[in-house]
Order: structure tokens, then sequence, then C-alpha cells
């Protein structure tokens, strides 16, 4: 059914139409609609728990006591309510719990700023969480039903990731699947691992030394290997719902000297750019849709042909460079021209000018990085 919906509705509608059992959260803007939506659905008989927590801390708390116990769960948080769940993001990725958690992307303090940009999830790449990023609010709802099916196969919680009031608070037409649509490609959850009294186990109890490399050098190797599970059930997803998914895009000249390289809603910008310079400019934008993992090989192949590489990141690794960018130069090595372009922090615009202005700039610059302001 398509309907038109602000972006942090049709989140809510998926989430429940995804059956989870257990919601929990803490208000934080630009999130709050979304967990405000899931609040009143349960208010209006929905079939899922919804605790409401004191902070952040407490959320993500919640929702991995009840992984632990072997039921589907949810949250979402953003900027510094992501940054406070921390120590419990990276409890959640090494006890291999499928959680599913949305961040509505925003800067991060100080000084405070509501506005967007995606310091606060690119801080969280190391904590064992795959991290995908979308474009459209229709693509972010699907992200959800496929992070669902990864987590729940791999045993590996996922962060969906979508740019906050850019996107949470843009109305538009989305197509929300119904729970019994979705059901034909997400299963009833079926815990591999739980806590029971009739078989009592711990998570996360103490590793020594002689352990604790293996188990972590584990988790770093179901990492890599999700990027071969996530093209499958992109594939299946693809049949069911009929809406491809990827884990990177491509759009404009395929014979590209410059190609920008970018993550969520400021692609839409950069294509509408492309497009008003002409099939033939010589520039294109590839979209990178999962952060972890990281799709190396896909990049690698789509940027052979690119003389100059223009990383745009709305976050930065203060002291040396955007932080795609150095993903994209770890790829790609040294043998192309790659200039990270930092930009959009605090929420500032990114427009078709400012585009146009980091076309132009790649083929000039001899700059590792460049801040665009304008």
């Amino acid at each position: 059914m398509k309907v038109i919906l602000e972006g942090s509705q049709a989140i809510a509608q998926t989430i429940q139409n995804c059956k989870p059992d257990v919601v929990s959260a803490y208000p934080i803007t630009p999130q709050t609609h979304i967990v405000e939506g899931l609040a009143q659905m349960k208010a209006d008989g929905a079939d899922f728990e919804y605790i409401r927590a004191e902070s952040e801390f407490a959320a993500i708390s919640i929702v991995e006591g009840a992984a632990m116990a072997g039921v589907r769960t949810y949250t979402a948080s953003s900027s510094q309510g992501l940054l406070l769940m921390t120590e419990v993001l990276y409890n959640v990725a090494g006890s291999r719990l499928p959680i599913v958690l949305t961040c509505a992307n925003r800067s991060v303090s100080a000084p405070i700023n509501i506005w967007n940009d995606q310091q606060d999830a690119v801080t969280m790449r190391d904590s064992g969480w795959l991290m995908w990023f979308g474009e459209t609010n229709q693509e972010v709802c699907d992200l959800h039903i496929l992070a669902y099916k990864v987590a729940e196969q791999l045993s590996l919680p996922v962060m969906v990731n979508l740019d906050g009031f850019v996107l949470t608070h843009t109305v538009e037409p989305v197509e929300i699947e119904t729970s019994e649509k979705i059901a034909k490609f997400l299963p009833a959850y079926t815990p591999i691992d739980y806590l029971d009294v009739k078989n009592p186990k711990s998570f996360g109890s103490l590793a020594f030394p002689e352990d604790y490399f293996e188990i972590r050098k584990d988790l770093h190797d179901d990492v890599v290997a999700s990027a071969k599970v996530m093209a499958q059930e992109m594939s299946k997803f693809k049949t069911i719902f009929g809406r491809k998914l990827s884990m990177v895009e491509y759009y404009g000249d395929k014979r590209a000297s410059t190609v920008i390289v970018a993550m969520g809603s400021v692609v839409g910008t950069i294509k509408d750019a492309i497009d008003e310079l002409g099939s033939k400019s010589g520039v294109g934008v590839l979209k990178v849709v999962s952060l972890r993992p990281f799709p190396d090989a896909e990049i690698k192949k789509l940027l052979t042909g690119a003389k100059n590489i223009a990383v745009l990141d709305k976050s930065i690794s203060l002291g040396t460079e955007g932080i795609l960018a150095t993903e994209i130069r770890r790829v790609i090595g040294d043998n192309k021209k790659i200039i990270s372009f930092v930009a959009g922090l605090g929420g500032r615009d990114i427009t078709k000018d400012s585009i146009n202005g980091i076309y132009k700039t790649a083929k000039t610059t001899k700059e590792k990085v460049v801040f665009v302001d304008k």
C-alpha cells in the first residue's frame, strides 16, 4: 500500500509490521516521532511490549536483555543518545544479539546542534554492528525489513541510518508492506541461543586472553562474511517486493573521469546536479549503502575508470579526514586521486551549487582534504 507519510511514521509502521516482541526507547530529536508512533500503536492495541526507559543507555540495555531471552526487539536513537549507548552497543555485538536499531543521524556535541550530519553513527563503526545508510524513506523502510532477516540469520545486530529531519520529518510517498507480505520474506523469529532456566548459560562472561582473541576474530570474520548473505537476501527481497536493494549503487556517466562517493540523502542532490550537467558530463555518483560490511570488491570495480574520486563525508575523523574517505582510500590505494570533501556538518546545507563546486574542485585541487562551507 503506497501512502504519503512522514519518514518517521513510515518507519514506525514498517517496524510494527515486522512484528517485534519488545520495543524500548528514550526520546531524542530527531528520532522521537518514530518511537512516539510505536507508542501510539501500542496504545491502540499493537501486540508488542513497549517499555519506557529513563535513558538511551537503559533502552538499549532493555532490548539487550529481551534479545538474550530469545525475542525480536527494536530500539532507536540519535546523536548523544547513541553515544550514551556505546558500552552496550559493544556488548550487544559481542554477545551476538540480532537487535535492529534505527539511528536518525544528527551531529554530536559540543556545541549542541540538533541538525543532521552522520558523525553519531560513523563513530560506532568499529562496534561490530552492521551499518546501513538509506537515501530515501522507501529505501530506509526496506532496509529495516532486510535488517531483521540478516540479523536473525547471522546473529549480528544491524543499525539502519537515515538523515535526521531531511528524511525523518519529510513527507513523501512510501510503500508500506503489510505484515502478511513481510512474513513471506521474514519468518517468525526462532532464536539460536537464548537464556533458558532449563539450560543455564551466560552471555558476555569473562574471557581470558587465550579465548578473547579468537572470539573477536570470529566476530570480525562474520561481519566480513555478512556481505554474501546480504547479497542473497537482497535478491530474495526484490523477488517478493519488486524493489531493488544493493550495497552500492552507481548513477551517471558510465565513463566518468570524476566520481563523487557519498552516503545517505545527499545522494539525491548529487543525482539532480548530475542530471543538470548531462549524461556525458564526465561525472557520476557512487552511493554507499553499507558501511559495515564495507563492499570493497564492488567499490573497487565501480571506481576503476575514475581519474578523480571525490568522497563527500558528513562527518570527520578529527585530525585526519572524512571517515568514508578513509575507507575508500584503503580500498583504492594510492594509485588514484582521492579527495576528502567534508560538508554538511551540523546541518549546513549541501546544495546543487555545492556539488558543482566539488565536481570542479576535484579536477583541479592538490589538497587531500577540502572543507565545503557553502
